[in-house]
């Protein structure tokens, strides 16, 4: 039995709209991406601990809801609700029904879709009898569906959801006669966008990543039949896991009782993952295609001091994405670095606040200054990104009341000026600041004595790389959306 626990609808728009005016991670940054965590063993294993293990160091990919389903005897069960990874895993009853031999689990945040508790993953499908016949965990986005759609709904395939991830499912589950790598490879023939995904069956666990390998998916090992896959390395950590490799886009890797093996999606691949994984979303801990997010978020740092440099007497991080670079300003610079921004770690989700002034008050309950190491200081401030500039607007006030003599912000990230439609929640382009103002205009605008940004070519540089996605600072996405440019930036998920 599949079971979903709801908060009102009510408290649901008010939370979300709260959070969207009040907290830096959703207001002043994209709100984070999905997480996926897949764990097989020919044998039983704990998979209610280590699902949660796995899915908690997953939790700053997506807060809104958590699911996880558990292959036990060849059945598949299911529960997930909306909340916390904790929250969700507290309120499962029946322990011993969700230890088995593999699990997929699944943080999410809402893009296509919307928040209904329909969308929560993972999703499954059904056999003749009833009975789920694979489950199925999936981050990022898909586009152009609503033809394909339309026919899987001709075919008699039931659409219970309204996300794009359950076009994914009844797409491979119209080819469930097949084994699971051929059902995969038929169902994706069609499908165009973002995804890294797990699939779990009566028998095996599948990971598969789009062509472009946009969204990240790696493998690990805990012995010597037990595989682990996962949105980040992070949580191969969490669960004692050693690092294999990553998912190649498109590669199709399936455990079994076998051991693991590999496929080919059979269309055209390239590397292109999302250069904000390692800018924003990636826990500083995690290995990405081989590079050290915290070592890269360092140099990110330097690179901004050789290209925009300034005399001042203290570097200062926007905790937490925005330390490491600061850490890099300031070895590059010679200028101290002090973490005299201290955040609040047990902030809560559950403030209704209706006034914008207490609203703005708030940043302050969030992050707040120690006002004695910041008075009649010029000081430079490393941020990951500026997305509206609302936050940081709030967070100049904050410190200029603080008694901050000069400040001068610099951005980890290249100005984005596109919103993302391949996973990432963005505003639409007349909502982000840069693609409205200069950086003369924004720094009026936030109030501060200098302004910039990491040039795109700084980016290439750190990266190692132009495989990358770098459409949010450039325009030039490796998937083309049908679309106009014009309407897809008027248009509006609503939530």
């Amino acid at each position: 039995m599949n079971t979903c626990k709801n908060k009102s609808k009510s408290s649901q728009f008010y939370q979300r709209n709260f959070l969207k005016t009040a907290f830096k991670d959703t207001l002043d940054s994209m709100e984070e991406e999905c997480g996926v965590f897949g764990i097989y063993s020919p044998r039983n294993i704990d998979t209610f601990s280590l699902t949660q293990f796995g899915m908690f160091a997953l939790q700053h990919r997506g807060q809104e809801a958590a699911g996880v389903s558990v292959l036990k005897d060849g059945n598949i069960k299911t529960y997930k609700s909306a909340g916390l990874v904790l929250d969700v895993f507290k309120n499962i009853e029946e322990i011993e029904e969700f230890q088995g031999n593999a699990a997929i689990g699944h943080t999410r945040y809402t893009t296509a879709g919307g928040g209904s508790s329909k969308n929560i993953q993972p999703l499954y499908a059904v056999n003749y009898y009833g009975k789920p016949h694979f489950s199925i965990a999936h981050n990022g986005n898909v586009i152009d569906i609503e033809g394909l759609k339309q026919e899987l709904a001709k075919e008699g395939l039931p659409f219970l959801a309204t996300s794009d991830t359950e076009v994914i499912l009844r797409s491979i589950q119209r080819h469930s006669h097949l084994t699971v790598q051929e059902a995969i490879q038929l169902g994706l023939k069609e499908i165009r966008g973002a995804y890294s995904v797990l699939l779990l069956t009566k028998n095996s666990l599948a990971a598969f990543r789009d062509p472009n390998g946009i969204r990240p998916l790696c493998i690990g090992k805990m012995d010597d039949d037990t595989y682990v896959f996962s949105s980040e390395s992070c949580a191969l950590d969490a669960v004692g896991a050693e690092f294999l490799r990553d998912v190649e886009p498109g590669e199709i890797v399936v455990a079994d009782k076998d051991g693991l093996h590999s496929y080919s999606l059979e269309q055209p691949s390239r590397q292109r993952i999302c250069a904000f994984e390692y800018i924003y979303f990636a826990r500083p801990d995690s290995n990405i295609q081989g590079r050290e997010i915290y070592d890269l978020r360092v140099e990110s740092g330097r690179k901004l001091f050789e290209q925009s440099p300034v005399d001042a007497d203290v570097v200062i991080g926007v905790p937490d994405s925005g330390v490491p670079s600061a850490i890099g300003f300031s070895n590059a610079s010679g200028i101290p670095f002090e973490p005299i921004l201290v955040k609040n770690r047990y902030m809560s989700r559950s403030f209704i606040v209706p006034s914008q002034e207490m609203r703005e008050r708030v940043v302050n309950l969030k992050l707040n200054p120690i006002v004695s190491k910041i008075k009649g200081k010029r000081l430079v401030i490393l941020d990951d990104s500026i997305v509206r500039g609302t936050t940081s607007k709030l967070l100049i006030k904050i410190l200029k009341e603080a008694g901050a003599k000069e400040i001068h912000f610099r951005s980890a990230s290249p100005p984005i000026i596109a919103p993302c439609f391949l996973g990432i929640d963005m505003p639409t382009k007349k909502d982000l600041i840069s693609a409205n103002m200069n950086n003369k205009e924004l720094a009026v605008y936030l109030g501060v004595d200098s302004l910039d940004f990491l040039s795109v070519p700084n980016l290439i540089e750190i990266l190692g790389s132009k495989n990358h996605c770098f459409g949010c600072f450039t325009e030039d996405y490796p998937v083309e959306k049908e679309l106009p440019r014009e309407e897809f930036y008027q248009s509006k998920i609503e939530y």
